[in-house]
């Protein structure tokens, strides 16, 4: 017996299918009813937010005070705070501390030599876990100086040193507040979900007004950027500590503060490290972008080697940032692990004995500072002897150019016309009502009505702005790079499930994809491809690929075992059992997967327009160059809407579907 399909399905079918048709044909129809309005906006109903916004930012930066100190002093104040210990940490690290300016500058001490950082991270590897991790780490450090990187990595971890307690304590502040007020979590929730939407360009102009060009600009982006996790993350954290403990520190007559800090802190300590492991890495990923207003170090080689199109300098300072991030993330992992063990007191020994480590690097410090006056080999290692694999890279490229030309513009040639111009046009052609009209319809099927006027407000705002022809390119890019992402990554992640072998293999290309920075895809694909929308779009499918990847091995491994002896019992083939059974169970943890892979996307959008796409990320990147703040909120916001949007239908599908498999009630 044959099932009929349901009326929902049928309904749903039919309005796809009036959808494409209405992107065809939907221009042709307005003009010949002579209602354009219907394809493009009309500019009478624009609200012109950028003006608002642009002018309420010149009024903040020229006229604003509080009391006799104005916004800019407030500003300046902060920025000096910020400044003080991160001078004091670059000059540690990597420019030395000296006396006077200009020619009457003296160096009273030279940074930090190589050899003692690298045997400083190698002792805390070995205090956080074993000899292994402190090989690891000192690896790491160590091919830093090799490779060249030394001077550039120094200027980077400089910022990490001062953006991540700052970033982390903040955050565990702010989430500790959240807990103690379920007010202030509600209307925090949505606060976060902007920051952690709208692309961080969008930050950078009103920063730029707030505290001017320069590394203090950066390192208050970067904070801006890495925080909302930790705050999330302390909630979460607080929440899920044992009630039994919180029910004994209050019989013991512990007030809020002391349960607070002696008690809820303690037990969810190793929690909140993963929050600061998460600050860590986004600090990291953000130091290619910070570079744009300011910041030095690798972010700044990376696009500079991007702007020259010098595959194998940008590689080589990419490769240095992932080799960067490796050694703090297994450090930071490491260190997590340790505070959640119990180690018995040493009260026996001498602090020298108790402290071998610290000794050994402080002795190693002084050596190195009184005998680097006699070999500066000490201090800083040889250029002469350091390795480079740009002349590698760049003749990779240069044969692939040569020998497969033809090929490469076939290939681009074929997606253009056949799935990326078709899809365009079908977004660009559908009437602007109607599609505010179906996202009303899909948020009420799968959420109800108050998802359905979240979809219908927030498509309407981007609707007003102006941006509408604007936004349906970025839709454009990102459902075609998602389309794409999605058909590559599910059987990956299927194969890396069922197959250990290939499991190992994809996994590494997996780490590889997500600990390269973003900035770092362009390069080898604008070489090969030029720029363009392909480029663009086969650059955000590298970089948004993980989670596809990711979230179905992870679904597929995750189905009952139960379930599959059931099917084998009933004579399914492994093929039957991979399609009836699961795929269909793993069918959530797939949805959470693209929806993830949906923000990735939209994250890299404003890195693409720096290889010519015409969309919103375009527009943030222009407001970015001409110091416009108004526009670039404004494209920045609609950036956010885009993602909310589809962020909570991806969301309410994934737990229809649980409900409907009963994973869920």
């Amino acid at each position: 017996m044959i099932a009929r399909p349901g009326p929902g399905t049928i309904v749903t079918c039919a309005l796809i299918v009036a959808t494409i048709l209405l992107g065809t044909y939907g221009r042709d129809i307005a003009k010949e009813l002579d209602m354009r309005w219907l394809v493009k906006f009309p500019s009478a109903w624009i609200i012109p937010f950028k003006t608002y916004i642009s002018g309420a930012m010149k009024w903040l930066v020229e006229e604003a005070a509080i009391g006799p100190l104005s916004f800019t002093d407030i500003t300046r104040g902060i920025a000096w705070l910020i400044e003080q210990p991160y001078r004091f940490v670059l000059s540690l690290l990597g420019d030395g501390f000296t006396l006077g300016r200009g020619d009457d500058a003296r160096t009273l001490l030279p940074p930090v030599s190589w050899i003692v950082v690298t045997a400083a991270v190698m002792a805390l590897g070995h205090y956080c876990r074993d000899w292994l991790l402190a090989a690891l780490v000192g690896a790491c450090f160590a091919y830093l100086a090799i490779f060249g990187q030394w001077d550039s990595a120094m200027v980077t971890l400089a910022s990490v040193l001062i953006a991540v307690p700052i970033g982390a304590g903040g955050g565990l502040l702010v989430g500790i507040w959240a807990y103690r007020h379920p007010l202030g979590e509600r209307i925090l929730s949505p606060v976060l979900d902007l920051m952690q939407t709208i692309p961080i360009f969008a930050y950078l102009v009103p920063i730029l007004f707030m505290f001017g060009f320069g590394p203090v600009s950066a390192l208050v982006a970067t904070i801006i950027y890495a925080t909302p996790p930790m705050v999330r993350v302390t909630i979460l954290a607080l929440k899920s500590v044992d009630p039994e403990l919180v029910d004994f520190g209050r019989m013991a007559g512990t007030t809020k503060r002391q349960l607070m800090w002696r008690i809820l802190v303690p037990s969810a300590s190793h929690s909140l490290m993963v929050g600061v492991n998460q600050v860590i890495m986004l600090t990291l990923n953000m130091v290619i972008i910070a570079s744009m207003i300011g910041a030095g170090g690798l972010g700044f080689d990376v696009l500079a080697a991007l702007r020259r199109l010098d595959i194998g300098a940008g590689f080589e300072a990419g490769i240095a940032i992932v080799v960067l991030a490796i050694a703090v993330d297994r450090l930071s992992q490491a260190f997590a692990e340790r505070m959640g063990q119990i180690h018995p007191p040493q009260t026996d020994q001498s602090w020298a004995a108790r402290h071998k480590r610290t000794v050994i690097v402080l002795i190693l410090l002084a050596a190195t500072w009184i005998f680097g006056r006699f070999s500066p080999f000490i201090l800083d290692y040889p250029e002469a002897q350091t390795l480079t694999t740009g002349v590698f890279w760049n003749d990779v490229v240069k044969y692939l150019n040569v020998n497969f030309f033809d090929m490469f513009e076939a290939i681009k040639v074929f997606f253009l016309t056949y799935f990326m111009l078709p899809i365009k046009r079908t977004l660009l052609g559908i009437p602007w009502l109607w599609t505010i009209a179906m996202l009303v319809l899909l948020g009420w099927r799968a959420g109800g009505w108050r998802l359905a006027l979240l979809c219908g407000g927030l498509s309407g705002l981007i609707a007003i702005t102006g941006l509408w022809s604007k936004a349906m390119v970025t839709v454009y890019l990102c459902g075609a790079s998602v389309i794409l992402a999605t058909i590559i990554g599910v059987p990956l992640g299927v194969l890396a499930a069922l197959n250990r072998r290939a499991g190992v293999a994809i996994n590494l290309l997996i780490d590889t994809l997500q600990t390269l920075p973003s900035f770092v895809y362009l390069i080898p694909v604008v070489m090969l491809f030029r720029v363009g929308d392909f480029t663009a779009m086969i650059a955000i499918v590298l970089y948004a690929l993980a989670p596809a990847v990711r979230y179905a091995a992870h679904g597929i491994r995750n189905v009952s075992g139960d379930l599959i002896e059931a099917g084998i019992v009933s004579g399914c083939t492994p093929r039957q059992l991979l399609r009836l059974v699961r795929l269909p169970l793993a069918l959530p943890e797939i949805l959470l997967g693209i929806n993830q892979t949906i923000m990735l996307a939209l994250s890299m959008l404003v890195i693409t327009a720096l290889v010519g796409t015409r969309d919103l990320g375009q527009e943030v990147y222009i407001a970015l160059t001409k110091a416009d703040t108004g526009r670039g909120l404004v494209a920045g916001l609609a950036i956010a809407f885009i993602a909310i949007i589809a962020d909570r239908l991806v969301n309410a599908s994934a737990r229809g579907a649980r409900i409907r498999f009963g994973l869920e009630s």
